[in-house]
């Protein structure tokens, strides 16, 4: 894996004449882990398919780049609310799937390590199917840490599961993710005080910092900090346009 760089975003979008989202500026700094909340429909996941290079059917007047100067293409992952998993391959067929698909090499032996890192090492030789929802979204983890990008985008990718596994699934995100850049659109305040080392709330007014606690991440589901910052950012969230 290469330098995790900062994300610059600053601009506005829009599709068809229709505004999507902006004017609006953010940084996510390096190697640190930035959750951007915010309501539905202010464009947070436009957001994160401009800096993914999905954007084409935008008008996008601005910059979403890398803040060392280089492309972002080639050194972003995005995993997104569904684990998109193809039901007719094993796991270590969709973890390799990305290499397989740009004709590179399978590279096996990294598959099943991968795979023994997000606890899924005995499944290896099953399909999607056989999995819960909790264990399908580790191998989705697992196939985006097998793309080894600097930055790492999410979208919602947690949502959708039950809070125990959701739960579980944040602790092991935020253990095989560090050291990368990672800006994770979310919807769930609690989600964001777990996890933000830096949260940003985005409205139609744009997007302001709120600082959380000056904690390591994942921080205490239960810590009177994390919780009285969760509420912090439940009163900004339904007080935001």
């Amino acid at each position: 894996m290469s330098t995790a760089p900062a994300l610059n975003m600053a601009g506005r979008a829009t599709i068809d004449g229709t505004a999507i989202f902006g004017p609006l500026s953010f940084v996510a700094p390096a190697g640190e882990w930035t959750c951007l909340l915010g309501p539905s429909g202010v464009g947070k996941s436009t957001v994160l398919r401009l800096l993914a290079g999905l954007g084409d059917e935008l008008l996008f007047l601005g910059e979403a780049s890398a803040g060392d100067g280089a492309p972002l293409s080639g050194r972003v992952a995005l995993m997104a609310q569904s684990d998109l998993l193809m039901p007719w391959l094993d796991l270590t067929a969709n973890v390799t799937l990305g290499t397989r698909l740009r004709g590179q090499k399978t590279q096996q032996d990294r598959a099943r390590q991968v795979l023994e890192r997000v606890g899924l090492a005995g499944h290896a030789g099953k399909r999607p199917n056989a999995l819960s929802g909790g264990q399908r979204q580790r191998v989705a983890l697992a196939r985006t840490l097998m793309e080894d990008r600097p930055v790492v985008l999410l979208d919602e990718p947690f949502s959708s599961l039950d809070a125990r596994s959701r739960a579980l699934m944040q602790d092991l995100s935020a253990e095989v993710l560090a050291g990368r850049t990672v800006l994770h659109v979310t919807h769930d305040t609690a989600e964001a005080a777990r996890l933000g080392h830096h949260v940003l709330l985005m409205t139609r007014g744009g997007v302001a910092s709120v600082p959380p606690p000056d904690s390591p991440i994942p921080r205490r589901y239960d810590a009177p900090e994390t919780l009285e910052f969760q509420g912090r950012l439940l009163r900004m969230l339904m007080e935001a346009e």
